[in-house]
């Protein structure tokens, strides 16, 4: 397998990494460093090379001048300190006098080597001499001796300062060029500088950014999984750092969230269709309780229904009895033919006349009926016996005053048909209206035995069914209400979509 650099550093941990950085990072500070330092040192050598030769004159002449005074001192006094001292200072003059010039040569620096070359050799010559002659006490040869010496150091030490100007002419020209030089070392070690911090920083913002991406993409999926967005891009990173174990189990909490939340949404969707089946079969128990009710007539109902039609029959005319009977025919017609289908809120309100007729007939002035529709027509479709179980409830309640008052009142709202049906009785608690809504979302049309009265035979079965039954064919909780009445009385509530 072909190895690849890229990939090995991928997969070494964070720590490894910045580590690394900060190691190419040391190492290039250093070897810029070095650079600058070794252009430095050049410069420094060039310059100081510059007058080297100057000073290594002068220190030869310094020798020059201690050779002839400690000869003059021993060839007047004779002393070991003299003689040690000539003997000092001619072997530094012996180490100067190597390096210069021993032909004679067409350049004028050269060419004065020389001479003073030749010079220095002749004043060792006969200072060496007059010491021989001083140590042999020969007065004749330690003054010829010591005459000829003094001659020489004399024209030597002349030499020496034409040489020494001659060099410093030299030297000056090569300090200027050395001065360019300097100015080109400076230059490159400043840009040296420049290359290597531009080279460490390349080198962080490469490792740097290797880090941080892949922090800011977790950062921007995890802001949308705070969001409820879990429909985000799996990172599939396939580096074994630190990161790469974080993309992963990020990788693997995502798909286990959305797993959950398909488990949840398949689980919820069953729930709702075992819901739906359920409010449907006990829509369809429901109604088949009400046919039952229905195609059982009510015998108390019927039996004062039509003893009002005899005493009408007795004191009145009989057109008046035969439209009573027409009105409790029509009642009954209706309640037969409409039981399985949907009827328009016309239809309902034509009903709701027809039976408050009835009961009016039957009451006389214990029952007023209030009425309040606006003009027009309602077609929207409900299902049959709504709203006559409401008013017959309210009827119920009303009467057990002594004048029961039943309002019926609606109206059109931006997307609703509004219908409400009103008693002055003592009102429906609080406890009871709390049963309904929870027997409505259980799906029952009984309510609990501790909510009933003990003396009532009502259990609640027509009311709630209106309620199951708007719900079961609009799907929707929100389309009913019980609340209090004004000056009393309970107060039944119903919203029928305008576009149904």
């Amino acid at each position: 397998m072909k190895f690849n650099p890229i990939n090995y550093i991928r997969n070494k941990s964070l720590r490894w990494r910045i580590m690394m950085c900060i190691g190419i990072a040391i190492l290039m500070l250093v070897a810029s460093l070095l650079t600058t330092m070794r252009l430095s040192l050049y410069s420094m050598s060039n310059l100081g090379d510059s007058y080297k030769s100057n000073s290594e004159l002068t220190h030869f002449s310094q020798a020059v001048t201690t050779t002839e005074k400690a000869m003059e001192d021993y060839v007047n006094y004779r002393t070991f300190e003299s003689i040690d001292a000539y003997y000092n200072a001619r072997t530094k003059i012996e180490d100067y006098f190597e390096k210069f010039q021993e032909l004679p040569s067409k350049n004028d620096v050269a060419h004065k080597e020389y001479i003073v070359h030749q010079l220095t050799e002749a004043f060792l010559y006969y200072s060496n001499l007059a010491i021989s002659a001083r140590r042999a006490n020969n007065e004749d040869e330690i003054q010829k001796n010591y005459t000829y010496a003094m001659d020489s150091y004399n024209y030597l030490i002349s030499q020496v300062l034409e040489l020494n100007n001659l060099r410093l002419q030299q030297n000056a020209e090569r300090y200027d060029a050395n001065q360019s030089k300097i100015v080109i070392s400076n230059t490159l070690g400043i840009v040296f500088f420049l290359v290597f911090s531009v080279m460490i920083f390349f080198v962080l913002y490469i490792t740097i950014t290797s880090i941080m991406e892949p922090l800011v993409e977790i950062s921007e999926v995890a802001h949308k999984v705070a969001r409820r967005n879990f429909d985000v891009p799996l990172f599939n990173r396939e580096s074994n750092d630190e990161i790469g174990n974080i993309c992963k189990a990020f990788d693997r909490m995502i798909i286990s969230i959305r797993e959950y939340i398909d488990t949840i949404w398949e689980k919820a969707r069953t729930e709702a269709e075992l819901k739906e089946k359920e409010i449907e079969m006990q829509a369809l128990y429901t109604d088949a309780q009400l046919r039952a009710l229905q195609n059982q007539i009510n015998p108390h109902f019927l039996f004062n229904t039509l003893n009002t039609g005899a005493q009408l029959a007795m004191m009145e005319n009989a057109d008046k009895t035969c439209y009573f009977i027409e009105q409790v025919a029509d009642f009954f017609r209706y309640n037969i033919q409409q039981q399985s289908r949907t009827v328009s809120i016309d239809e309902e309100l034509a009903l709701v006349d027809n039976f408050v007729y009835i009961m009016k007939v039957r009451f006389g002035n214990r029952l007023e009926f209030i009425k309040n529709i606006p003009e027009g027509t309602f077609p929207q479709q409900i299902p049959s016996m709504t709203l006559q179980p409401l008013v017959e409830n309210c009827i119920k309640h009303g009467l057990k005053n002594a004048k029961g008052i039943i309002s019926l009142e609606v109206s059109v709202e931006e997307k609703n048909i509004v219908i409400s049906i009103s008693d002055n009785g003592e009102g429906m608690p609080q406890k009871t209206r709390d049963a309904v809504f929870k027997a409505v979302m259980a799906g029952t049309t009984r309510l609990p035995d501790d909510v009933l009265d003990d003396n009532s035979t009502h259990n609640g079965t027509g009311l709630i069914s209106v309620f199951l039954r708007l719900q079961l064919q609009f799907h929707r909780y929100d389309l009913f209400d019980i609340t209090d009445a004004e000056g009393g009385g309970t107060k039944f509530i119903i919203r029928i979509p305008k576009h149904v």
